[in-house]
């Protein structure tokens, strides 16, 4: 299935830190990526987010608007909106 692919918007790309603003539409996503840094992602809407992973698993996550989480380095996954709103949230990645 093809889906219409998110807006990435870099806000800082320094020696530090890059910091990228991700603007999905209903069902669009991200494609299928691998985080080469530890990064922590705030939410700016509630993110009713559509994970997929490299398994061949999927799985629903809701994100409150204002909430914040990180990962480590290595995530694999497409993510996407699956939700009837606008989703919105900056990722921090951590050099």
């Amino acid at each position: 299935m093809k889906r219409e692919q998110a807006t990435a918007t870099q806000l800082i790309d320094d020696d530090r830190v890059r910091v990228t603003r991700f603007d999905f539409a209903p069902g669009a996503e991200t494609g299928w990526h691998r985080h080469e840094m530890d990064y922590v992602i705030t939410a700016l809407t509630d993110c009713q987010m559509l994970l997929e992973g490299p398994g061949g698993e999927s799985r629903e996550v809701l994100v409150p608007a204002g909430t914040v989480y990180r990962r480590n380095e290595g995530v694999e996954h497409n993510v996407i909106n699956g939700g009837d709103a606008l989703m919105s949230f900056v990722e921090t990645e951590l050099k």
